[in-house]
């Protein structure tokens, strides 16, 4: 009973850290007017929890590993008791600035269920419960248009303390409903950052979560003002616009999960880069409200199938890193998040426009697209390779002129022949003499006819003993229908052997 309560505890309790992640940037119209703050320092009051929260996540995910979700969420909720009140108080820059850093605490939560739920459901699972997972997101909305509301009423201070009865509430209840059995792994950090650090997958995958996340937080943060300031919008209409970005992209993160376990996450992101440098292109023409709309929500989309799909990826190829490989992962998400809000204010008052900015989205989407392809066609490479190196029965593919293209090791188990003796050579290196011409043309009309042949064959090894096989010979089809392979499968029949 307890385990079917931790995906929903657990997406409540990533709600909870996401809201008190962007209480600063929620409420920053309000603190100005007792706090005054040039522009560069307001930048960087919003933007020190988020990078404190991408690099959380690498250690967090690696605890969330070893002590588990119910320990991880109750201490993370407490720690975030003193930053909280401590900016309710602040008077300066620098009180916001040390309160806004840990902050990042918040932001680190995410690390915690993408770790700790994947242990209660089967792989083919994985990216559904990860994508309803990450509908925590939807934390940052929360904050972004209730906490003005109260603000309006209580004051900034009193709102900001007010958090801090959720933060106590949820300490409490993920503490006393968490987890206490959930299985724990406790490879030293070092050795699973060893362990990972060098394959270039990691890398990749962070690339695709850095520029789908960071799409995701690099909207959020400027759509506001850009739709007041290019589109001239009310605020309240602006809020609204932003408000259904987020509630899209949040939505379709289940979607992204689900269409990884179901379909393939690789056709998935394939979809969501192209789709993201089409959007791209279109926003960089700085066209009409009703194109931005479709380009925005476009992005929104894309954004969040592609944040759920990511994480299908993970358990395929790090199943026992699974924790500081997310952390990793969801660390260069964050990451994401904070870089591009900075390029995009810097080229904008470079060259008056954001239309570069958004050109390089496209650019980086398609370089993306590329390598997505290129990850799925090597994965199926690589299942071919393993198949024909797991399997216990002898493999032999010769083109359609008959020379010997590839090997596995049963075939040198059984013949003798080592693979680099029978590369570019016949088959008839195997010919026991004993069939006549007449069978062999028997066997290839029926090759011709059904596509394949099933029978016993009597062959000889490289010593030249003779033995008897079970043989199957397949016709490899290209998508045209054309024969490209022909591949044969057998196994000695030991008990007639020496009949």
């Amino acid at each position: 009973m307890v385990r079917k309560w931790q995906l929903p505890l657990q997406t409540l309790s990533l709600t909870v850290g996401f809201m008190v992640w962007v209480i600063l940037s929620s409420l920053m119209p309000f603190i100005k007017e007792t706090v005054p703050m040039s522009a560069s320092e307001v930048a960087w009051v919003t933007a020190i929890p988020v990078l404190l929260g991408s690099l959380l996540r690498i250690p967090v995910g690696y605890w969330s590993n070893r002590f588990g979700a119910r320990i991880l969420f109750s201490i993370s909720f407490l720690l975030l008791l003193a930053p909280v009140f401590y900016i309710s108080q602040a008077t300066t820059y620098t009180d916001l600035l040390i309160g806004g850093l840990f902050l990042g605490i918040g932001g680190a939560v995410f690390s915690v269920g993408v770790t700790s739920l994947p242990k209660y459901y089967p792989k083919e699972k994985h990216g559904s419960i990860n994508g309803i997972y990450g509908m925590g997101n939807i934390g940052t909305a929360i904050t972004t248009f209730a906490a003005p509301v109260l603000a309006k009423s209580l004051g900034w201070a009193n709102t900001v303390q007010m958090f801090m009865l959720l933060l106590a509430g949820f300490a409490v209840l993920t503490f006393l409903m968490g987890d206490k059995n959930e299985p724990k792994v406790v490879t030293p950090l070092g050795q699973q950052i060893k362990s990972v650090y060098k394959n270039e997958k990691l890398w990749l995958i962070s690339l695709f979560y850095f520029i789908t996340f960071g799409c995701f937080v690099a909207f959020t943060v400027y759509l506001p003002n850009f739709l007041v300031s290019h589109f001239q919008l009310d605020k309240v209409d602006a809020g609204m616009r932003t408000a259904g970005f987020i509630l899209l992209a949040t939505l379709a993160r289940p979607l992204g999960g689900w269409l990884g376990d179901r379909w393939n996450p690789f056709k998935a992101l394939m979809i969501v880069f192209a789709g993201l440098a089409l959007s791209g292109i279109v926003l960089s023409f700085s066209p009409s409200i009703l194109m931005y709309t479709v380009g925005c929500l476009l992005v929104a989309i894309c954004a969040g199938i592609g944040n759920g799909a990511v994480f299908k990826l993970v358990p395929m190829y790090f199943s026992r890193q699974a924790g500081i490989v997310n952390g990793i992962v969801s660390a260069m998400g964050g990451l994401g998040g904070f870089f591009p809000p900075l390029i995009l204010t810097l080229l904008f008052n470079l060259t008056g426009h954001y239309a570069i900015g958004f050109m390089a989205l496209s650019q980086f989407a398609l370089a993306s697209l590329v390598l997505v392809m290129w990850m799925f066609y090597q994965e199926k490479l690589q299942l071919a390779a393993t198949i024909m190196e797991k399997t216990g029965e002898a493999i032999l593919i010769t083109d359609t002129r008959g020379v010997i293209k590839s090997a596995n090791h049963a075939f040198t188990k059984v013949t003798g022949y080592e693979m680099n003796e029978v590369i570019g050579k016949s088959p008839n290196i195997l010919k026991s003499g004993r069939q006549s011409a007449d069978f062999y043309q028997k066997m290839w009309d029926s090759i011709k006819k059904n596509g394949y042949w099933q029978g016993e064959i009597w062959n000889r090894r490289k010593n030249g003993e003779q033995y008897l096989q079970w043989l199957t010979i397949s016709a490899i089809k290209d998508d045209a229908g054309d024969v490209e392979y022909y591949a044969g499968m057998f196994s000695e029949l030991a008990e007639q052997r020496h009949g």
